[in-house]
């Protein structure tokens, strides 16, 4: 974020975010003493352990330990990008995100407004050349040819970008700047003499929406024979395939009807169900179906169907999507797997059998765990006692991946029933050495929050919960000087709260979100000083002080061992002298210990 949105502007969004608002309009809060708890929106949990601060503006999970900010809270739950989130927040507090100049941002504006303008112009031009331009007969017969109407084609904004290399520069690239804007988009491409030249050329496009409906890339269809068939616009700031899925915004409302998701492979597939009546289905977009793919669906319903042609192809792509299904595959959510007969796929077959016949195969889907025991019994001799082990083998990576819960011990159970093995003995075979010991967030719920180990996170915690504490230090105070584990951090944090009064814990944190230090924070924003709250000054001045003895005694120990070795300049001479008074005024006004 860096040079892009400047830092004092996220403080602010932080500090006048509220966080409960943001949360409480996704997981429904309750008010527990002084903060708000629920069951925890990261892991199963029936006790709820989620707790979200009113006074910090973070929340902690003391179950799976999932922490953060209201940004975080949006990353996390949303899988928003770190500019989204922030986007989010402002347009809810009614900001006005202010931009940094220079050579940073103008090297990392990708995220900006103008890509955003220049992409939604693309979708507007490709839309108008599909109604006007000379050559869009041949692309309304295509779509024609391919049973789709003017109304499905309305619906989901499908354009035309007609032959030639430069109809989209006359159109948008009038100066240097836009036409660099439309290269960095993915729309045109730079060549290496010089110049540019349209990436789209004689196709149909399919204008690819990310969460809030924005285009942010497109998909081009070849009319003619060529290859590609298919061209997808290339990674961008705006745009990742990994994390997008053709369709799903304008699909959201009928996947929460339907409570459930129907994942195929083209967009032209996701355009006739639609048609057709089977309106909540979605395409990966040239890639295979990843972790943020399933964590997106899954924040939409319960639900996934992968349907895949019943080829080679098709069967290894849907092996793909298995594996990277199991890390989020938990109790209450459902992965099945449909194969359509040979030749075919969902455009052509909902045509020939229509919609009642198509939804009635999506019954016949194979739900996970059957299909990844019959695809492994097929490559062992369950006949044979090294078969079956060979199956145990096979087996263990796979549900390893899996989260602990009652899901993957019913899948040890049906392991242990194929292999004719004691199910006891599966657990260790399985990676799941942990399964006899209670959860680790049993563990930690029952010894409660530790006490942080040194004076000097227990200053680090003070500060951090208490921010308005900084005002007891002192300028002379200096703790530079100190070799103590931590001590970098809490300078750090001094600093930074000299610099920037009135910030909260969690705009503290963000200040840290690129630094090492940020997991360590937010332990400490969540650990419970033993003191009182009315004692709490006193006890950060205690804290202080004894760092600065600690700091004292180093530094005279340091200049005693310089003496002995070779001797002291004057200053240091003056200096080992005043520290030698003030440990002899310190002993003296003490009370002796007996």
């Amino acid at each position: 974020m860096a040079g892009r949105i400047p830092k004092q502007f996220i403080d602010e969004l932080v500090t006048r975010s509220d966080i409960v608002d943001v949360i409480d309009a996704r997981v429904p809060l309750k008010k527990a003493g002084k903060d708000y708890k629920a069951c925890c929106p990261f892991h199963e949990e029936k006790t709820p352990s989620f707790t979200v601060s009113v006074d910090k503006q973070f929340y902690h999970c003391f179950g799976c330990g999932a922490h953060g900010s209201a940004i975080g809270f949006l990353m996390d739950y949303d899988h928003m990008s770190f500019v989204e989130a922030v986007e989010e927040l402002a347009a809810r507090a009614g900001l006005t995100i202010p931009r940094e100049a220079g050579a940073i941002f103008e090297k990392d504006k990708d995220t900006g407004a103008d890509l955003i303008e220049i992409v939604r112009e693309a979708a507007r031009f490709y839309r108008s050349q599909l109604r006007e331009h000379p050559q869009s007969g041949r692309a309304v017969e295509y779509l024609k040819g391919r049973g789709i109407t003017g109304e499905i084609a309305h619906e989901f904004g499908l354009g035309f970008a007609p032959d030639g290399w430069d109809n989209l520069l006359q159109a948008l690239g009038k100066d240097d700047n836009s036409r660099e804007i439309l290269a960095r988009a993915g729309l045109a491409v730079k060549k290496d003499s010089g110049g540019y030249y349209d990436r789209f050329r004689d196709r149909i496009m399919f204008p690819i929406e990310d969460y809030r409906g924005r285009v942010v890339a497109f998909g081009g269809r070849i009319l003619d024979k060529g290859e590609p068939k298919y061209l997808n616009s290339p990674e961008t700031s705006l745009f990742h395939k990994g994390r997008e899925l053709y369709g799903l915004y304008h699909a959201r409302e009928a996947i929460k009807r339907e409570n459930r998701v129907l994942v195929v492979e083209g967009y032209m597939d996701v355009v006739a169900l639609a048609q057709f009546g089977v309106d909540f289905a979605v395409a990966t977009l040239g890639t295979a179906t990843t972790h943020d793919h399933l964590d997106r669906l899954f924040r939409h319903a319960p639900d996934v169907i992968f349907c895949f042609d019943g080829d080679r192809a098709g069967r290894e792509a849907a092996w793909r999507a298995l594996e990277n299904a199991l890390p989020v595959l938990r109790e209450g959510r459902q992965v099945s797997f449909l194969f359509l007969p040979e030749g075919e796929d969902p455009d052509t077959l909902v045509r020939k059998e229509g919609r009642e016949a198509f939804l009635a195969r999506l019954k016949q889907a194979m739900p996970l765990p059957n299909y990844l025991f019959d695809n492994l019994s097929r490559q062992v001799d369950l006949g044979r006692l090294d078969g079956r082990a060979r199956l145990v083998e096979l087996a263990r990576p796979l549900l390893s991946k899996m989260p602990q819960g009652v899901l993957r011990q019913m899948m040890l159970d049906r392991l242990a029933e194929l292999s004719r093995m004691d199910p006891g003995k599966l657990p260790v075979l399985a990676g799941q050495q942990q399964a006899a010991g209670p959860p680790k967030s049993a563990t930690r719920r029952a010894q409660g929050p530790q006490e942080p180990p040194s004076i000097v996170r227990r200053a680090i915690a003070l500060l951090l919960q208490h921010p308005n504490l900084a005002h007891q230090l002192k300028d002379e105070v200096n703790l530079g000087d100190l070799d103590l584990p931590g001590i970098p951090l809490l300078s750090e944090l001094c600093a930074l709260l000299k610099n920037s009064p009135g910030l909260n814990t969690a705009s503290i944190i963000e200040n840290f979100r690129d630094s090492e230090h940020k997991h360590h924070l937010s332990k400490l924003a969540f650990w419970e000083y033993p003191s009182q709250v009315e004692d709490l000054e006193a006890e950060f001045i205690g804290v202080i002080g004894r760092l600065g003895e600690t700091s004292a005694k180093q530094k005279t120990a340091r200049l005693l061992q310089k003496q002995d070795a070779g001797g002291l300049n004057q200053a240091e001479k003056d200096e080992l002298a005043r520290l030698l008074s003030l440990k002899s005024e310190h002993s003296r006004l003490s009370p002796s210990r007996h």
